[in-house]
């Protein structure tokens, strides 16, 4: 079973990065995730 199974993760900046690596691994581990991120053209 997951580590992060049955939690919630918000994570700011989550696009690109270090945000997008820190959401790839908490979905890996079984966290549901909300991703907020502003890209500027």
């Amino acid at each position: 079973m997951a580590e992060l199974a049955e939690k919630v993760a918000i994570i700011t900046g989550g696009a690109s990065g270090i945000g997008e690596a820190a959401t790839r691994l908490f979905v890996a581990e079984g966290a549901k995730v909300l991703i907020a991120d502003m890209q500027q053209e």
